[in-house]
């Protein structure tokens, strides 16, 4: 019996060279074939008489061979050539390099083509077409809408559509459903099988959409199942520190020049509430720019150390690492909390004599970079991991530094703000905190999208601010090639700068090629007003804080996107100077028109980053393959929110009936659900 596991080589037509190139787009197995979803479909029922066919377009044609097929040789290209015709006229059908074709057409007989209309001497041509044939006995069987698919170059659309055709019929019945009835019955979808055949081969838009219904609610509804039971082990089985309020906490926050916005607030009492509890925390904590995420980050560090723990907090750069070190010692040493810093550019001495205050507990508090993350780097006590900018780390890289405790509370935070839709599939608004608040007083930065004619404009502006004491970050053009590419760009886009338009001012540049050491040097000239003006790659996207920089000027603004526009901007604004914000950009196609003028009107990072996701697309917004998740391949996070609603009310409904999903009719869901999570260690590390 033919199972679901075989492979492919079991189909008539794949041999060896042929599973190598189904190899390359991950199929071996029967399975793997069926579950290779189309990324398009064309209408092939709605079809064309040849007298009113238009050049130039892809049309369908249903009609006769009426002459025997040609191969005509032009140097090594072989051209296959046949008549085909309709009650309404006739035109000639041409294929380049398909030499086997001629022996498969045969005249008399009746076939659909679907290809562009050239004119070509004079004479009409139906190009490369890909075709069907009509078994008159069942007509247009198989003809109507049809799938299109990824594939490697040398596999046809057609020859394709054969295997999952022939794979259907040999193991079609053998798919196994695993949604319980309840679910399929109360959110009216379809069974597996069905949504798969039809998904592939829908005979109108009906059994489409129905099909894509139950496909999308899978995807979804996999994805939730399976963190959320995650974060249930987690809740019940991991057994963590159990702090104790303190009232250095209290006196902290009424020691600061400024009152905690109600969402600080908010997030300090969700945070501490988690604390509390005699279970390992695992919180993100998002907030917009400016949003005061590091005084949270203070007040969680000084409650672990007080009692009795070491806290880390790891930033993706040096530049920021040091910032932040900088900012918590200020923080935190008048409440008697020694803080360090561990980066790569420190010597060997240095490192050694930090990892020894790790080691004895004379350092409480160590801020760092990836250095932390060595093997030879030890801790006394670690109680609380924090990393900034999450998404910058590699899942190993943040579980590295976890393990250097016996399981610390651990806190995420990031700046770049994940959509609410997205945050509600990858957490289920479950361990997230949000600030979404920003402190009274913030400049609003008034942000304008205009065309590259503008630039001498700009430049007067420019000096002008400058004259008035204040800096200014250029963003240069980006180059997508290579980092030496972006480099050259970079050097030029500088000395461009500085000996024809600014030659009075002091101009220095960044990219990520430099060492630590050259990055932090300019920076640190930059932050005491040295420098005037500092043209930058988008290294200085995440952290840096010079309140005295009021302008951001971004060329090609149309390579960036929405969410990493809004980084940029978020350098500048933060002091009590106004603000602007540069976006150049000559793009007139509308995506990036919509990106500009998203841009212009607000400053909201979560409208931002929602409008990002519906503009380009779900893609791996998220970074999931990094995270051991399985890949969305139909469901689109923008477009299927209310599926996606359905689907996670259908997770709750399901966890508070059979949490374990150990009764018997869940028996595959739990299989599919393992099999999906394989990687759960990774999973954690969200």
């Amino acid at each position: 019996m033919i199972s679901l596991q075989d492979s492919v080589t079991s189909l008539k037509g794949i041999g060896t060279q042929r599973l190598k190139l189904l190899e390359q787009i991950q199929i071996s197995t029967l399975e793997d074939l069926i579950y290779y979803l189309p990324r398009n479909y064309e209408d092939w029922s709605q079809v064309t008489k040849i007298k009113d066919i238009i050049i130039g377009e892809k049309q369908t044609i249903e009609g006769i061979v009426s002459t025997t097929p040609q191969n005509i040789r032009k140097g090594k290209l072989i051209i296959t050539k046949c008549k085909i015709e309709d009650s309404t006229g006739s035109i000639w059908a041409v294929w380049y390099g398909q030499p086997y074709l001629k022996n498969y057409f045969k005249p008399g007989e009746s076939y659909v083509f679907t290809g562009k209309i050239n004119r070509y001497y004079g004479s009409i041509q139906l190009i490369s077409s890909e075709y069907e044939k009509i078994d008159m006995n069942e007509k247009n069987k198989n003809i109507g809408i049809l799938p299109i698919y990824t594939l490697p170059q040398k596999l046809s659309q057609k020859l394709f559509r054969s295997w999952i055709q022939q794979s259907f019929e040999n193991v079609g019945t053998n798919l196994q459903e695993f949604l319980p009835l309840w679910i399929r019955q109360q959110y009216e979808l379809a069974d597996i099988a069905y949504s798969i055949y039809h998904i592939h081969f829908p005979k109108d838009k009906e059994h489409f959409l129905t099909a894509r219904k139950r496909l999308v609610f899978e995807e979804f509804f996999l994805l939730q199942m399976g963190l959320l039971q995650i974060k249930q082990g987690i809740d019940k089985k991991t057994k963590g520190i159990q702090y104790k309020p303190k009232k250095d906490v209290e006196y902290f926050i009424k020691s600061l020049p400024y009152s905690l916005t109600s969402a600080q607030e908010k997030v300090v009492k969700e945070i501490q509430k988690d604390m509390f509890l005699p279970y390992t925390m695992n919180r993100l904590v998002q907030g917009d720019v400016g949003s005061g995420k590091t005084v949270v980050a203070a007040i969680t560090l000084l409650l672990a150390v007080k009692n009795g723990y070491q806290g880390s907090m790891m930033a993706p750069t040096e530049v920021l690492a040091r910032q932040h070190y900088e900012t918590l010692r200020m923080f935190l040493e008048p409440f008697n909390i020694k803080c360090g810093l561990l980066v790569g550019s420190l010597t060997k001495k240095q490192k050694e004599n930090i990892n020894e205050k790790l080691k004895n507990h004379r350092i409480d508090v160590v801020i760092g970079t990836h250095a932390l993350i060595q093997d030879s780097i030890s801790f006394a006590n670690l109680g609380l991991v924090i990393t900034d900018e999450q998404h910058r780390f590699g899942v190993r890289q943040r579980m590295t530094l976890t393990q250097k405790g016996k399981s610390p509370d651990v806190l995420v935070m990031t700046a770049t703000p994940i959509p609410r839709t997205l945050a509600l599939i990858l957490y289920g608004d479950l361990d997230i905190s949000i600030i979404d608040e920003l402190p009274p007083g913030r400049q609003q930065i008034k942000t304008y999208a205009v065309p590259s004619s503008y630039r001498n404009r700009i430049y007067h502006f420019i000096k002008e601010e400058i004259n008035k004491g204040r800096q200014i970050y250029m963003i240069c053009p980006m180059v997508e090639e290579s980092e030496t590419l972006e480099l050259q760009s970079v050097i030029e886009y500088t000395s461009h700068l500085q000996n024809e338009i600014f030659t009075n001012y002091k101009i220095a540049y960044l990219h990520g090629k430099m060492k630590a050491k050259e990055k932090h040097d300019i920076m640190e000239q930059f932050s005491q007003g040295i420098i005037q003006i500092l043209v930058s790659t988008t290294v200085i996207e995440v952290g840096v804080n010079v309140p005295n920089a009021t302008i951001m000027v971004i060329e090609n603004a149309e390579r960036f996107g929405l969410s990493q526009l809004h980084q940029l901007r978020g350098r500048v604004g933060r002091g009590k100077y106004q603000s602007y914000c540069i976006l150049i950009s000559d793009a007139k196609n509308k995506i990036a028109l919509e990106r500009m003028k998203v841009m212009t009107e607000t400053t909201d990072g979560f409208k931002i980053s929602e409008m990002d996701l519906k503009l380009r697309g779900p893609g791996d917004f998220f970074g999931t393959k990094q995270h051991g998740l399985p890949d969305l391949k139909i469901a689109n996070i923008y477009e299927d929110m209310a599926v996606l609603k359905q689907a996670q009310e259908a997770v709750l409904t399901l966890l508070q009936k059979d949490p374990f999903l150990q009764h018997e009719e869940h028996y595959f869901l739990n299989q599919k659900i393992n099999a999906l999570f394989q990687n759960t260690d990774e999973v954690l590390a969200l």
